[in-house]
């Protein structure tokens, strides 16, 4: 029994070793980028190692005393106001999805499903012609609007995973009770709803957070710019500003870490909750 014990440990620790390894294999990237941040952009183009011979916050200073606040907080207020719209209007077609039957809720589901398989790309002309004609280029709602349509499929059909697995007793007591579907809706579904409401929220800011063709195709006001395109001002033809590049997006990954760090018991907890029923 002991020779048993010692051998699933000696297993155990090979395994964390190998997982270890890969974790940082998978993490190089990430260390290059935080290292080249902290070499400045002259050791930038002369250091190819990892780490900084001498760790210097040049590029860090010169980051934040140029637009890179302004881009960021264009980004945060985006992709808040996008979360929040498609998660109002994922909850309402999420449930519509999950408890009414008939003909037009499965034309409708249908829909949804073609409109996320659909490549999104093949509309930036489209779209493009059509928020011209609307005078909203150079405007934040052309961004609002693109991701809107471009995310809300997706956070409909987690939704509707998520109510499937909610008993529809709790719905039956809140009718005994007198309480019509929208009240029952929001006061006894959506509460028992919060995990896939934040899986929904979390997935739709990254997405509009990392996003870059959109913005760069409909957005050419440098005031209106968003952070994935601001980046590109540390890159021209004769100079490339490796260190000041590698500070802003160290320091741009830091809103997603801390989110996914904040949300992550609710992430895991509506991913595991909506992928089964019953």
């Amino acid at each position: 029994m002991m020779h048993r014990g010692r051998k699933k440990t000696a297993v155990d620790a090979v395994l964390y070793i190998v997982l270890t390894l890969f974790a940082l294999l998978y993490c190089l990237p990430i260390i290059g980028m935080v290292g080249t941040a902290f070499k400045g952009d002259a050791e930038a183009l002369s250091n190819t190692s990892l780490l900084p011979a001498k760790p210097v916050l040049d590029s860090f200073v010169k980051v934040l005393e140029g637009d890179f606040i302004m881009t960021t907080m264009n980004s945060l207020k985006i992709g808040v106001i996008v979360s929040c719209i498609c998660v109002v209007l994922a909850c309402f077609s999420g449930y519509a999805l999950s408890r009414c039957r008939g003909k037009l809720f499965a034309l409708y589901g249908s829909g949804v499903t073609v409109l996320q398989m659909f490549p999104m790309m093949l509309m930036i002309i489209p779209l493009f012609l059509i928020y011209k004609n609307l005078h909203l280029i150079d405007t934040h709602m052309s961004l609002i609007l693109s991701y809107t349509c471009l995310n809300l499929p997706f956070s409909i059909w987690l939704m509707k995973g998520f109510f499937d697995t909610v008993p529809y007793e709790l719905e039956e007591s809140a009718y005994i009770d007198g309480g019509g579907r929208f009240h029952t809706l929001v006061k006894i579904i959506i509460p028992v709803s919060l995990p896939g409401i934040a899986t929904s929220g979390i997935f739709t800011f990254l997405n509009v957070w990392n996003e870059y063709t959109f913005s760069n195709t409909f957005v050419k006001n440098p005031q209106l710019a968003t952070l994935t395109v601001g980046l590109q001002e540390y890159l021209s033809q004769n100079s490339n500003s490796w260190g000041q590049m590698m500070a802003a997006s160290t320091i741009g990954i830091i809103p997603s870490i801390l989110f996914l760090l904040l949300a992550q018991k609710y992430l895991i907890q509506g991913m595991t909750s909506g992928s089964v029923k019953g």
